[in-house]
């Protein structure tokens, strides 16, 4: 290896502990991708935010990762908005982040933009209302010049 040169080795893991987060780390384990797939087009429901709340409580660990990036496995959606069906269910969920004097999905955003890892998302597909807003809660944001939709209802 050349002097100077940082030698780089490639190791991947993957870990399954979320229901709807599919979790990966790579790069020595600095690295953790972070792919949303709660079908059928990915709705912030209590699943999803009991996986996010663990996803930031692992992250937020001395030893977690230091950058962490999320997408899809939905190339059409990404966080299209919340499930209005849910709405106690996952204001219950985003409790566990928290407490239960300050459970909203903008206090969870509110706590994965104060992470220590850089938070990177990777926009494909739809990001409206809640989806926009946990992007707005990313360090950066990285859009498809295809098929990258935001909105605010």
């Amino acid at each position: 290896m050349a002097p100077g040169r940082v030698e780089r080795r490639e190791e991947e893991n993957t870990t399954a502990p979320y229901a709807t987060i599919s979790v990966s780390t790579r790069l020595d384990g600095n690295v953790l991708f972070a792919t949303f797939n709660a079908p059928p087009i990915n709705l912030i429901g209590p699943e999803v935010v009991r996986d996010l709340v663990g996803l930031l409580k692992e992250v937020s660990q001395p030893t977690g990762a230091r950058v962490v990036v999320f997408d899809s496995a939905d190339p059409d959606f990404f966080l299209p908005h919340v499930d209005l069906t849910k709405v106690p269910a996952y204001t219950a969920e985003a409790a566990m982040a928290g407490g239960l004097g300050d459970a909203s999905l903008g206090m969870l955003f509110r706590k994965l933009s104060e992470i220590p890892a850089v938070t990177i998302a990777k926009l494909r597909g739809r990001a409206r209302g809640a989806g926009s807003e946990f992007l707005l809660a990313c360090d950066m944001r990285f859009a498809s010049r295809e098929n990258a939709v935001l909105g605010q209802p």
